[in-house]
């Protein structure tokens, strides 16, 4: 049974940091690709940050490039989100999710087959 478990999040100032972590078991980290996206009040699950199984390698959506780093941690076997410069308009749930067949559309929540409870980032200007 494979579980996506988030955590990290809370209310923070504008300009401040959060580091969201998603425990994952029944899959390897290091072998799927695995997704941030945020649903925002009212609006549709977008995407954030991926990191490819295939080849570590990592994609962002403009809104948070910069600000945002996308990692994981094969030991523990659990992906971050580190969010730093803040703004109001990073408030959302932020969920995780696991691709276990590495489809290129990384930015289309379809293709993950596996998503976690997701967790409140509130940020106050």
């Amino acid at each position: 049974q494979v579980q996506l478990v988030e955590s990290g999040g809370g209310l923070v100032q504008a300009g401040g940091s959060l580091r969201l972590s998603c425990a994952v078991s029944g899959r390897t980290v290091s072998v799927y690709d695995m997704a941030w996206f945020r649903r925002a009040p009212g609006k549709e699950r977008d995407f954030v940050a991926v990191v490819r199984g295939n080849d570590g390698s990592t994609h962002y959506n403009d809104s948070v490039k910069g600000r945002f780093a996308i990692s994981r941690d094969n030991a523990k076997n659990t992906v971050y989100l580190q969010m730093n410069s803040l703004k109001p308009e990073d408030t959302a749930v932020y969920y995780c999710g696991l691709d276990p067949y590495n489809d290129n559309y990384y930015w289309d929540t379809g293709v993950y087959a596996y998503w976690g409870q997701g967790t409140q980032v509130t940020v106050s200007s």
